[in-house]
C-alpha cells in the first residue's frame, strides 16, 4: 500500500518524504479545505520542483477540495498558467465543476476523488471511473466489508482511505456547525473545529425531556440535543488509529492509506509517517514486528486523543466521542538542516577566539574604575563572559532552526528517520551562537543557533524537549480560534 501524508508547508513536505511517506497531498492557497495551513502560493514551486527531485520516486498530490464557487472557478483559471509550474502528479477535487479545467490544463495529473465527496458504494466508483477518475479517495463512513465489495466490483480503481488522525462528527466533514456559531464555512475550508470546544449539557433551560448544549463562550444560547433510535455521537469524536490493522485494510482491497493533518506539526507529520512507514515495511517483510514496535509506540508521544477504528469495523465504534485538546508530553526543540562542515566549523572557533579577544581588548580600554566595576560583575556573573565553543574530538556541528525554548542544562532527545530516539544528557551537547562563536546557556523561537554533538545526525533530524507542563491524565486548554 502506498502511504500518503500530509503537509502544510515546504517544511513538512520535506519531512513528509524524509521520514517515508511514498506521496504527500498539499493545498493551494484559496482552493484548500486547510486554508488555516499556509498551503502553497508564491514561487514555493520552484522549492517543490528542487524537493522533487531529491526525491524522484515520491510524487505529489494537490487538494482542491473545496466547493467552487463562480468566483472561484474564475480566480482557479485566471491562475491557470501559474500553477503548472507545480510537478502535481494528481488532484485531489470533490466539485465536478472544476474537471474539465484540470483535463485541458494537466493532462498528465491524474483525477483523485475527494473524500468529501462521501463515495462509500461501486455503483459511484463506476460512475467516477468512467468520468476519468483514477483514485477514490473513499468516504470515511466505508467499513473494510463495504470497501472489499467496491475493490471487487472495480478492481481497476485505485482505492484510498484514512488511516490515522482527526475524524470529524459529520459525513465526511460536511460540517454546518462552524459556519452557524463563527461564520466560517467547512465547506470553504475554514472550519473552527467548533465541536471541539466546551459546552455544558443542560436540561432545565429547554422543553421538558430534552436536553441542549450551551458553549461556554456563549452564555444562555443553548443547542437542542435529540436522542432517537440509532442516536449518534455528539460533538467531538475520537481519532483515527488504523496503525495494528494495516493488514485488513491491505486486505480490503485498499491502494493507499492517507494521514490526516495538513494543519498539525512538523513533529506530528514526521512521527507519525515514521510510525506508518514502519508498519507498513513490516507487511512487506522488510522490518520485523519487534524492530518496528518502538516506532509506533512512539504515536503516544505526539498530539493525539483518545483512539478508535472509525467505520472500518463497526459503526459502535465511530460513535464513541472524547473531550480536550489534543496532547503531547514533548515540545518541538528545533529541526536540525545539515552538518557544517571542517572549514565551517574552523570558522566558528577562529569567531569565538575573535569575539573573547575583542571582551578583553574592550575591558583594558576602560577607566580604571569601571574597569574594576566590570570585572567584580562579571566574577559574580560569570555567564556574561563570552565563552568561546572549543573543539572536542569526535564532535560535529549542526545547523538548526530553533521553535521552542530549551537550555543546555535538560536533557534533550534527538529522533530522525530511522532511529527512534537518541537521548542527549547536558555536557553530550552545547549550543553555539554562529555569529560570535560563543556558547548559549539558551535559546528560544527565532534564535540563531548550531548544535554541537558527539551524536551523528542524518538529514532530517529533529530535536524534542519534555514539556514541563505536561500532566498525565491532565487535558489541557490549547485556546481556539474565533
Amino acid at each position: 500500500m502506498e502511504l500518503v501524508a500530509p503537509a502544510g508547508n515546504i517544511d513538512k513536505l520535506y519531512y513528509a518524504y524524509t521520514y517515508g511517506a511514498d506521496a504527500v497531498y498539499i493545498g493551494l492557497k484559496g482552493f484548500s479545505l486547510r486554508v488555516q495551513a499556509d498551503n502553497f502560493y508564491e514561487d514555493e514551486y520552484r522549492k517543490i520542483a528542487k524537493l522533487k527531485k531529491q526525491y524522484p520516486a515520491k510524487r505529489l498530490f494537490c487538494a482542491l477540495n473545496i466547493m467552487f464557487h463562480n468566483r472561484d472557478m474564475e480566480h482557479f483559471a485566471e491562475n491557470v498558467d501559474y500553477f503548472r509550474h507545480y510537478p502535481i502528479d494528481a488532484f485531489i477535487v470533490q466539485d465536478m465543476g472544476i474537471v474539465p479545467l484540470l483535463k485541458k490544463n494537466f493532462p498528465d495529473a491524474a483525477l483523485h476523488l475527494s473524500t468529501q465527496a462521501s463515495c462509500i458504494n461501486s455503483s459511484a466508483v463506476k460512475v467516477y471511473r468512467d468520468m476519468g477518475f483514477r483514485r477514490i479517495v473513499l468516504g470515511r463512513e466505508a467499513s473494510l466489508d463495504e470497501i472489499r465489495q467496491i475493490k471487487d466490483a472495480v478492481p481497476e480503481m485505485e482505492l484510498e482511505a484514512f488511516c490515522h488522525g482527526a475524524m470529524c462528527i459529520a459525513y465526511s466533514g460536511r460540517c454546518l456547525m462552524s459556519a452557524y456559531l463563527t461564520g466560517r464555512s467547512a465547506q470553504s475550508g475554514f472550519c473552527s473545529q467548533s465541536c471541539r470546544w466546551n459546552y455544558d449539557v443542560l436540561a432545565s433551560q429547554v422543553p421538558a425531556g430534552m436536553l441542549a448544549l450551551e458553549e461556554h463562550e456563549r452564555p444562555g444560547e443553548y443547542f437542542p440535543v435529540f436522542e432517537g433510535d440509532g442516536f449518534t455521537a455528539v460533538l467531538s469524536s475520537k481519532d483515527l488509529r488504523m496503525i495494528v490493522h494495516l493488514d485488513d485494510m491491505r486486505k480490503a482491497g485498499i491502494d493507499a492509506i492517507k494521514i490526516e493533518g495538513r494543519m498539525k506539526s512538523i513533529y506530528y507529520v514526521a512521527l507519525v509517517t515514521r510510525a506508518y512507514r514502519k508498519a507498513l515495511d513490516v507487511l512487506d517483510g522488510k522490518l520485523s514486528r519487534d524492530e518496528a514496535q518502538p516506532f509506533i509506540d512512539e504515536l503516544d508521544n505526539v498530539s493525539h486523543r483518545e483512539s478508535t477504528t472509525g467505520f472500518y469495523y463497526s459503526r459502535a465504534d465511530a460513535d464513541k466521542t472524547t473531550s480536550g485538546a489534543a496532547d503531547s508530553q514533548y515540545l518541538l526543540a528545533a529541526a536540525v538542516n545539515r552538518r557544517l562542515s571542517e572549514t565551517q566549523a574552523a570558522v566558528l572557533f577562529e569567531k569565538g577566539r575573535d569575539t573573547l579577544s575583542a571582551h578583553r581588548r574592550r575591558l583594558e580600554t576602560m577607566h580604571p574604575a569601571a574597569r574594576a566595576a566590570a570585572e567584580r560583575d562579571y566574577a559574580a556573573h560569570p555567564e556574561k563572559v563570552p565563552a568561546p565553543v572549543q573543539p572536542v574530538e569526535g564532535w560535529y556541528f549542526y545547523q538548526c532552526r530553533i521553535l521552542n525554548k530549551f537550555d543546555t542544562g535538560s536533557s534533550i532527545e534527538f529522533v530522525t528517520p530511522d532511529t527512534v530516539r537518541i537521548t542527549a544528557a547536558p555536557g553530550t551537547w552545547q549550543m553555539t551562537d554562529p555569529e560570535s562563536g560563543t556558547r548559549l546557556a539558551w535559546v528560544c523561537s527565532g534564535h540563531a543557533c548550531v548544535i554541537y554533538t558527539g551524536f551523528r545526525l542524518p538529514d532530517g533530524a529533529l530535536v524534542r524537549v519534555k514539556d514541563s507542563d505536561y500532566v498525565p491524565g491532565r487535558i489541557r486548554d490549547h485556546g481556539r480560534k474565533e
